[in-house]
């Protein structure tokens, strides 16, 4: 299994919000390339960027900023960037592609714009990840700020048919908040769309991460972890020990 450490990005600092609010943003460092460092030199492989910036469509500043963080994240010896966040043109997936990114997410154009999403998924296959967001079985788009008009059972199957074969799946009651997590929800979306998840949302403790590798390489590709990184909840070596 996958630890993905989230960095998450706003004008070029690193944040972490409460159940994506903008208003409830926390700046844990000015520096977010020295954060990736330390992640590296800590034994981490992959780590999971957002471009919050691109995702509120933020000023030419705030997103300039967060491209050359992205770049920067992407040169450090031995880490590998999982990027996403306002990525809703095949322009947008040529940018990170150039800017280094292995793994880029489509979020709220997998629904707005399925025209895309198909092209997406047709040209750069396994570069792309899908990017799901919901609350109370409901999907949510544009930084989670609206409903989506249809259900996770609806989407992720419709996904699947298209090619995706990477997915990362956030809770958004539990995002941000340290409540713990469902592993049913989890077991439940990797059934309908035919593979493994990336966790994400609500990892409070070892024993989330514990529970998440238990449930298994055909329900758990990864895990996204945050807050509870940054806040001390566990270390990063304990947190790849326990999904090892």
């Amino acid at each position: 299994m996958i630890l993905f450490p989230a960095i998450d990005l706003v004008g070029g600092r690193a944040v972490r919000l409460q159940r994506g609010d903008r208003a409830k943003m926390d700046v844990y460092s000015d520096d977010p390339v020295a954060v990736a460092r330390d992640f590296a030199a800590r034994g981490t492989e992959w780590i999971h960027v957002v471009d919050l910036s691109a995702t509120f469509e933020e000023d030419e500043e705030a997103c300039a900023a967060n491209a050359a963080a992205i770049r920067a994240i992407c040169e450090v010896d031995g880490i590998k960037a999982d990027c996403g966040g306002g990525v809703r043109s095949l322009a947008a997936v040529e940018r990170l592609a150039g800017l280094g990114v292995r793994r880029i997410a489509i979020g709220t154009a997998l629904v707005r714009d399925p025209e895309f999403a198909e092209r997406a998924a047709a040209e750069y296959g396994e570069l792309l990840v899908a990017d799901v967001a919901a609350a109370d079985g409901v999907v949510k788009v544009n930084g989670w700020r609206e409903g989506a008009g249809l259900t996770v059972d609806e989407l992720l199957p419709r996904l699947a048919g298209l090619g995706y074969r990477h997915l990362v799946f956030t809770d958004i009651n539990r995002d941000g908040m340290q409540t713990g997590i469902d592993v049913g929800a989890y077991r439940r979306v990797a059934e309908l769309c035919g593979f493994p998840v990336v966790a994400s949302g609500g990892i409070t403790s070892l024993d989330d991460l514990t529970a998440l590798a238990a449930a298994g390489p055909d329900v758990i590709e990864g895990a996204i972890t945050g807050r509870a990184l940054y806040e001390g909840n566990f270390t990063l070596e304990a947190a790849l020990k326990a999904l090892s």
